[in-house]
């Protein structure tokens, strides 16, 4: 039965040497090097905080005639794969979010990413136009609010089709009460919830004649939290990682996907609907672990999984 091997992967816009501050080649490198270890390979590699061309993307590395920032990747890629003898290719999908400016020149963007391996055909996608999911709570400064988009591919593997929705939300609204009232916060803020919702909807709309449906990415909410209670317990999606290993709400906090100074969060989810069936989740390591091909690479680690669908499934 064909199966579909998926990554979803936070990269900090290849930048984490620098603390986030500009990518750099060698950031690219690491990374791409590390998707290129993996046995299989990854057929949909779905990206959180990738970058056009702006100061930030190209401040160490100049963009000149290399591109945008996923072009370069994408090269370094396939650089990683050939010295290791793998014939493997990928085509590269972004999807703009956000761009600040100064005077007409972007200071920096955003904007998320999705690479599919060469035999694995994209049937349709919204890159074009991704879907707006941003929370906007006040109108007269709603162009300040940093724009959040969901990325829709859907693929076709072995005749059955199946969605994948990438995604990350906003940060909870710091000038809300309980930003200040609830010591957790990173999934408690209504502006998250908002977005959610947005998310929810979207999916709805977008995914009702396909096989199954996987929606993944950073969602800056713990579990447990009301953002991933409204997709687990009102969506009925399922938390296919924690389902998996079979972890309750505590055993999913503990295990990080993301850290930040000395703090560990759990942020970024795989949730997918009827129909998909999960058979490992092979590379996914805990933020932090050493013997991990990732580890320190980005400020999150990868959640990478394999599952069938449709009438592949089970």
């Amino acid at each position: 039965m064909p199966r579909l091997r998926v990554v979803s992967y936070n990269v900090r816009y290849f930048g984490h040497a620098t603390r986030g501050l500009a990518a750099t080649r060698g950031g690219m490198r690491r990374i791409a090097n590390a998707l290129a270890e993996l046995e299989p390979l990854a057929d949909v590699v779905c990206l959180q905080e990738v970058e056009t061309a702006s100061v930030r993307a190209g401040f160490v590395q100049p963009v000149g005639g290399e591109g945008t920032q996923l072009t370069r990747f994408t090269s370094a890629l396939h650089g990683a794969l050939a010295g290791r003898g793998r014939g493997e290719r990928y085509h590269a999908l972004y999807f703009p979010a956000h761009a600040y400016q100064l005077g007409g020149t972007p200071l920096y963007t955003t904007g998320l990413a999705v690479l599919v391996r060469d035999g694995v055909h994209v049937v349709r996608h919204n890159a074009e136009a991704p879907e707006d999911i941003t929370h906007r709570r006040l109108a007269r400064v709603s162009t300040l609010k940093q724009t959040r988009v969901c990325a829709h591919v859907r693929v076709r593997v072995g005749g059955d089709a199946i969605d994948l929705f990438n995604t990350h939300l906003s940060l909870p609204a710091a000038f809300t009460p309980e930003f200040w009232t609830e010591p957790r916060r990173l999934g408690w803020g209504k502006n998250q919830l908002e977005e959610a919702r947005a998310v929810e909807r979207f999916v709805a709309e977008t995914r009702a004649d396909s096989a199954g449906f996987v929606v993944l990415g950073d969602f800056n909410s713990l579990p447990g939290s009301p953002v991933y209670e409204h997709f687990v317990a009102k969506c009925k999606y399922r938390d296919a990682f924690g389902a998996f290993y079979r972890m309750t709400v505590d055993e999913l906090r503990a295990f990080p996907t993301a850290g930040f100074l000395n703090m560990r969060m759990h942020l970024d989810h795989v949730f997918s609907g009827p129909g998909v069936e999960w058979h490992d989740f092979d590379h996914t390591a805990a933020f932090g672990d050493r013997t991990s091909v990732f580890h320190r690479l980005s400020d999150h680690v990868p959640i990478v999984g394999t599952c069938s669908f449709g009438a592949s499934a089970g």
